[in-house]
Order: C-alpha cells, then structure tokens, then sequence
C-alpha cells in the first residue's frame, strides 16, 4: 500500500507543478483538467485506503518513506501514519477539495490568473494531505507550514487590490504568533522526549507527568501542561480561535472558492485534527483541557453575535465557521475529541455547500455581495436555493441533518464533562444554538425571500448559475443531509478510533453518553425534545419575525442598542487594538531601530563616521605629498634610521 499513499500525496502536487511551470503552455483547459484529474486520483485513493484501513480491518500502516537527516541519534524524516483519523481527513479533504476545483471552473473562467488559481489549490490539498498523513512532527510542521503559505497565496490571489495584500498580510503575520507557539511545544517535546516520531514521542508520555519545567526562576510548571498549551497556541492560529481569529473574516478577500477550501477541509481544520492526534498529550493535563475549553466555548458564542450584524454575504458564512470552529475546540477540551473530529467533518461538507452557494448568488449578483441589495432570489435560483436551506438546516443542527448529529453530541458532552470550565462552556454552546440560527436565517430570508431589493439591470439577467456551479452543491448537499445520520454509531458510540485516540477513564463523556445511546432514530426523536431544538427554532422564528413579517424593525432595534451593535461591527474592538497597539507598536519599534540602529549606528557611526574619519586622516597625510624630491629623500633617510635604530635596539 505504500504506493498507494504516496500518490494519493503527490497526485495533486504534480497537478500544482503542471498548471503552475506550464499553465501556458497547456492552457486554459489543460491547467484545470491537470488538476482536477491529480485531486480526482487523490479522492479515489482516500476511497481505497478507507477501505483498506476501516471497513477490511488493516493494521494501521505507519513507516518512514525517507530519512532526510540523522542528527546526534534524532531521525528527521518523511512518513506516513495511516489509521482511521487519517482514513476519515483524507477522504474528506480531497473530496471538498474536488468539488471546489469543479466549481472554479465556472466562477474564475474570467480570471486571467485562471491557470495559476488551480496551481494554488491543488498545491493547497497537497500540503494539508501532508499534514494530516504525517507520523512525526517534522512533517507534521512541513505541513503546517505549507498550508499557510498558500492560503497566504490565495488570499491575496487579487494582488492588484489593496484590501487583498492587507489581508494576506495579517493572515501571515497573527500565524506567524502562533506557529511560534507551536514551534516551541515541538522544540520542548525534541528536548525532553528524545525523538520527533509521534509513537515514541506518545508512549513516554504517561512516564512525564511528573516532571517540571522553569519557564522563570523559582516557578515550577508541568512540563506536559506547557507542551499542551504551546502546541494549542499553534492550533489558536490555524483553527482561528479568539484572539488569534481575526485573520479568518479578512480572508474573504480571496476567490470564493479558496473561502470554501479554507473554511471546509483545509487549513482552520489543521489545528483540530492536530489536538485530536495529539489526545495521548494533551490527557495528561487538564490545565490544558481547561484552557482549550474556554477559548473555544468563548470563540463559539463571541463571533456567533459578530455574524448578526454583518451583511457581506460571505463574511457572515466566515463568523460562522469562527463559531463553529470553537465548538470543534470545545469537544476537544471536554476530551470527546471524536466528537471534534465528526463535527469537522460534517461541518466541512455543509460549509464547502453554504461558501459555494454563497458563490452562485455573487455570480448571480454580478459580484454584489451586500445582502441588503439581494431578496427573492428563490424564483431565479432555484437549485441554489434548496442546496443553500440544506446547507443552512445542517449549520443550525436542525434534527436530521448531518450537523445535527454533530453540534448536539458536542453540546451534550460538554453538559457531561467534568473538566474546570465545561459549565461555562456549556452555558456559551447552548446560547451559541439561538445565536446560529438568527444569524443564519438573517443571511438566508434577505438572499431569498422578501422584497427584492436588487437594481433593474441586475434583476433583468438574474439566472441560476451553469452546470459547472451547481452541480458540486447538489453532490456537497447530499452528504450534508445524510452524513451524520449514517457515521454516528460507529465514530462517536462504536470503535472507530480505538487505539487512534486516547481519553483517560476519568475523562471519557462520550463512553458515558454511549449508554444512552439508542441509535440516529431515537436520537433524532430524543433531540426534538431537547432545549438546542427549541432554541434553534426560536433563533429561526426571530429571524422570519424580524427580516420577513416586520423588516423594519432591526432598524428600530439597531437604534435603541446602539452601543452594542457598535461593539458588534467594531468586532469587539479586536481588530483597532492590534493595528493600534500590536502592528502600531511594532511599528514603532521599528521606526526606534531605524533611527537609533541604523541611521545613527550603522550610517552615522560605522559607515559615515568611517568615511569621515577615513577622509580627515587622508586630508592630513595628504599634507606630506609636497612634490619635492629632497622632501622624499629626507623621509627616506628618516626611514633608514629608524629601521637602523630598531634593529640595533633590539
């Protein structure tokens, strides 16, 4: 199988290098079908290794493909750990990963940075397949790395707009912060561990629970608590969790299809499946546990209320996986990493739907994406109208639907965890439910239903999109529908990732929710009853109540809560403190180096002042140049008796 996994890896890789060195060459149609085939191939292989691994029962594949270096007795190589985690992320990824590539053809055929595009995102699956396929945390880094190059890339894919390098930009640098963190908990499990290979690296971790770390003099810290907390920090920065988040929105920036491919199956994914891997660590300390708790119960509801005031229609899509992402952190820190995981997953087919639908509708407006400016595109959209509720209804973990299955699970571990903090956390997730419903029933009756608010030019060519568009949201929609209701016995309740994830006995919700668990069916009937349903359902009625039967009354509302609305749009002034204090401060360092360092140091004192001193010393030898030659020939003797003097002295 060896074979096998390596080009599942590289099959997208030799699509990136074909459309990127000879997009001219083979053109157009050339570049996307390169791709599309290499990201084909990749899905087709994950389908095989699926097989393989999960359904006929394979012991789990897990060697070095190539040695890079042997340092002092520590291996840095490129392997492959293949196991049911690693079953489930690759087909998901390179599942959304070729529809998004279908779909480009349709949205980005005007663009002239066409053949490019489709270089970026079948490099963008290669790196996140590397990530996710990797047994050790060199590679793990390589593709960590990876993933946020190209997003980098993609953000800023429009490079001639302003908004665009601005928003690649603070992309690149709030990652930077936390691979900082992530490099250091590397380093520290290098330094202590002995090794970088994760099955050895695993199984000494129970044996470190005891030891400690000084981070300052005469403060003793656990030294797996540390580990825990700099790899999480890693995670904050790719999976966007407060106050590391505010990279994600500015993101939108970029080409709607790399918003589907980073919000759904690469990138903010990396840092979940990461945790997850990690479990064996991060089960040794509940500091750490705790701490993940709360920032992503704090992440799910914050920028849950963000997405009620934006009116970018992708932007509040991007707050959504914001606030989905945190209830992904959230079961990871109440120890049903399985729970985070299948919430991953069925979030990534319904968000890659909602991202691409969104998509249809800007391509329908002719690129206007102000959702005030749309209304009653139900009639001219039909299909995207119905992929875009079945994206919706699952977002809202409405009964049935694939997000259902995931987002109650989550909701109901964390109810039973008994981790520091998973009471405030269940608080926040539970409101989080109102919170998603509003804002995304706001989003969905202003894009479909209602007045239509757009211009008559527009109105007059408003038609559903062509085949190449809409044919990935039917297939997206499909497993946003049935996913969960078909995988949830077996990845929450059964044996999926027995000996792939690790929870400590006392840490093990979801094997005391197993006893309650009377299959999908009776979930189903059990979760209409349950207060995440009425509170869902309240969320939907507000919104139809607000933006349907009485559309004038957020307005009024906005006046009377104008303060809040105003700490809303302002993001909660995350965003005026690091370009003020963070960026501003660091701009100011900067500026200080300049003058100080390299104005005053470097060029007055080193460069400048060497001339100068270089040229006031020349001005005085210069004197002795007279031109005279009984002048040279007195200095001549003077020499001659000088060296004379010196050897008779010595």
């Amino acid at each position: 199988m060896e074979s096998v996994y390596l080009a599942l890896v590289l099959a997208p890789l030799v699509g990136a290098i074909a459309a990127g060195l000879f997009g001219k060459l083979i053109g157009r149609t050339g570049s996307h079908w390169v791709t599309i085939l290499g990201v084909g191939a990749s899905f087709a292989l994950s389908l095989v290794v699926f097989k393989h691994i999960v359904l006929d029962g394979a012991e789990v594949y897990n060697a070095t493909v190539y040695t890079w270096m042997v340092s002092e007795g520590i291996r840095f190589e490129v392997g492959f750990l293949v196991d049911s985690l690693t079953a489930l992320m690759i087909c998901v990824v390179t599942f959304v990963s070729l529809m998004v590539h279908i779909y480009t053809i349709g949205y980005m055929h005007e663009d002239p940075g066409y053949q490019r595009f489709f270089s970026y995102i079948a490099l963008f699956t290669f790196a996140m397949l590397m990530l996710v396929m990797s047994n050790n945390f060199l590679q793990l880094f390589f593709g960590w790395e990876a993933v946020g190059l190209v997003s980098y890339l993609l953000i800023g894919f429009w490079y001639e707009r302003d908004t665009a390098i601005f928003a690649n930009m603070k992309a690149f640098l709030v990652n930077r912060i936390g691979d900082f963190g992530f490099l250091l908990g590397i380093g520290l499990i290098l330094a202590n561990f002995g090794s970088l290979d994760y099955h050895e690296v695993f199984a000494q971790a129970p044996t470190m629970v005891t030891e400690s770390i000084e981070i300052l003099p005469g403060s003793a810290w656990s030294l797996m608590t540390v580990i825990c907390i700099l790899l999480f920090i890693g995670a904050m920065g790719k999976s966007a969790q407060v106050p590391l988040h505010v990279w994600l929105p500015d993101s939108m920036e970029g080409p709607t299809p790399i918003s589907a491919l980073i919000h759904a199956a690469t990138m903010v994914t990396a840092g979940i499946f990461m945790v997850a891997r990690m479990s064996p660590l991060f089960e040794t300390s509940e500091t750490a546990l705790s701490v993940v708790l709360v920032i992503g119960a704090l992440t799910s509801f914050l920028m849950g209320l963000v997405g009620i005031v934006q009116n970018d229609i992708k932007r509040v899509v991007a707050y959504s996986t914001l606030s989905q992402l945190g209830y992904m952190t959230v079961a990871l820190g109440a120890s049903a990493y399985a729970a985070g995981i299948f919430h991953l997953m069925t979030h990534a087919f319904f968000k890659a739907l909602l991202f691409l639908a969104a998509g249809s509708v800007i391509i329908g407006m002719h690129h206007d994406q102000d959702i005030r400016n749309m209304g009653g595109l139900k009639k001219y959209m039909p299909i995207t109208y119905w992929t875009s509720l079945i994206g919706t209804l699952a977002l809202i973990g409405f009964p049935g639907f694939s997000g259902f299955f995931s987002k109650d699970a989550i909701i109901e571990a964390t109810h039973a965890s008994s981790i520091p903090g998973s009471s405030f956390a269940y608080v926040l997730v539970l409101a989080g439910v109102f919170v998603t419903a509003l804002y995304s029933f706001r989003m969905f009756f202003l894009v479909f239903h209602g007045k239509e608010r757009m211009d008559d030019h527009t109105r007059e060519h408003l038609h559903e999109s062509s085949g190449v568009v809409v044919w990935p949201l039917i297939l997206l929609a499909i497993p946003s529908l049935g996913i969960g209701y078909l995988t949830i016995g077996d990845v929450l309740f059964g044996d999926y990732f027995d000996g792939v994830i690790h929870v400590a006995a006392n840490h093990d919700v979801l094997g005391h929710l197993a006893g309650d668990w009377h299959g999908a069916t009776a979930m189903i009937t059990h979760g209409i009853m349950a207060p995440p349903f009425w509170l869902a359902m309240g969320g939907l009625a507000t919104a139809a109540y607000l933006y349907l039967m009485r559309p004038e009354l957020p307005g009024k509302i906005k006046d009377r809560l104008q303060i809040f609305v105003t700490i809303l749009e302002n993001k909660y002034g995350f965003d005026d403190f690091n370009q003020k204090y963070i960026a501003g401060g660091c701009r100011g360092i900067g500026n200080l180096l300049w003058k100080v360092g390299d104005e005053k140091l470097i060029d007055g004192l080193m460069v400048n002042g060497s001339a100068r001193t270089v040229g006031w010393v020349s001005s005085i030898v210069r004197q002795v140049q007279t031109g005279m030659m009984y002048h040279y020939a007195f200095a001549m003797i003077l020499g001659l008796l000088g060296l004379l003097t010196w050897f008779v002295i010595r």
